[in-house]
């Protein structure tokens, strides 16, 4: 019984830290590629 519930906590502790890792991992590229083409396209700031 004690290692059902090992299991079950380790898979909740992946999904807690998985879900926000791949967030990070897919949003960081976007924002960036979407700052740098309104860098080149519009010649704003890649701070705003």
């Amino acid at each position: 019984m004690e290692n059902i519930v090992s299991i079950l906590m380790v898979g909740i502790m992946i999904l807690l830290g998985g879900i926000p890792s791949i967030y990070i991992l897919v949003s960081m590229p976007v924002i960036l590629a979407g700052k740098i083409y309104r860098k080149v396209k519009f010649g704003k700031s890649l701070y705003d």
